[in-house]
């Protein structure tokens, strides 16, 4: 019995310096490399190769790298590994599918995405909640020179923010970023399908993200949400888990109140949730 026993430890010590070995390179990847040819191609790769340049952000905590196998719209892309990856803090519009039609904007986002990850190498950094409804995993993506993706969509017009709480890292610089593209009327910010309508219009909303302006009259709490009533069929509401990350919403009754979302409808009831003070300006 002794034998049999000294043999199984040696063949599970066997079996589990096999794995290891099979592992630890994957594990220790933490080193990347940047070349450039003769012909100004850009390329990376984890083996040094001569005049190539050694990269840094890779020291950085929580990160991890991955190959991307392609990009499958503005603000999602699939991994090698097959693992589907939206991207935390932003939204592009739409492009064409079975299921929706294509958004202004949608294609341009598109294309800039895969110009940015033609390398196919990303380093991944998640949030509070690693994944949504979906199954997808939520991620801030960085291009293995530093480039912030998610945040470079905002500066270039490319995206809006749409900030989900408890992931809210980043999130002063996404909404800068923002702020800078729309001062410059970059992209989406100068398309007509995207500009401010009267809240008295909802009814005839697309189905994609939208601005709306009105001015609230008066706050309505519930159990789970609070609201402010433009009027007794439209409303925007707040999670009461949420309430936190706001100043106190009496200071939005009576003003005249810039409202970015997704509009829902319940019979001749129109709503906006609101998960981010950033979807609420005080114009």
């Amino acid at each position: 019995m002794q034998i049999n026993s000294m043999f199984t430890i040696k063949k599970f010590s066997l079996f589990f310096c096999l794995i290891l070995n099979l592992v630890t390179p994957a594990l220790l990847a933490t080193e990347i490399y940047r070349s450039v040819d003769d012909r100004g191609r850009v390329t990376y790769s984890d083996v040094p190769s001569t005049g190539a340049q050694k990269l840094d952000i890779i020291s950085q905590p929580g990160r991890h790298l991955h190959d991307v196998a392609r990009v499958y719209d503005g603000d999602t892309i699939i991994l090698a590994d097959k693992k589907q990856i939206r991207l935390l803090g932003v939204n592009t519009p739409e492009i064409e599918s079975r299921l929706r039609a294509e958004e202004p904007g949608g294609v341009a986002a598109k294309k800039w995405l895969q110009a940015q990850l033609q390398e196919n190498k990303v380093y991944l950094e998640y949030d509070q909640t690693k994944r949504d409804k979906y199954k997808r995993l939520l991620a801030h993506v960085f291009t293995p020179d530093g480039k912030h993706i998610n945040q470079a969509l905002l500066e270039n017009g490319l995206a809006f923010v749409s900030i989900i709480p408890p992931n809210i890292r980043y999130s002063d610089k996404l909404i800068q970023a923002q702020q800078q593209a729309e001062k410059q009327k970059l992209g989406i910010w100068s398309m007509s399908a995207y500009q401010p309508k009267p809240i008295e219009q909802i009814a005839n909303h697309n189905k994609g993200w939208q601005r709306f302006i009105g001015i609230p009259a008066s706050i309505k709490k519930s159990r789970k949400y609070t609201r402010l009533m433009f009027d007794d069929k439209i409303d925007i509401r707040i999670q009461n888990t949420n309430l936190d990350l706001f100043p106190a919403l009496n200071i939005y009754v009576g003003k005249s109140l810039e409202i970015r979302g997704w509009v829902s409808r319940n019979k001749d009831h129109y709503t906006v949730l609101i998960q981010h003070p950033s979807a609420l300006i005080v114009r």
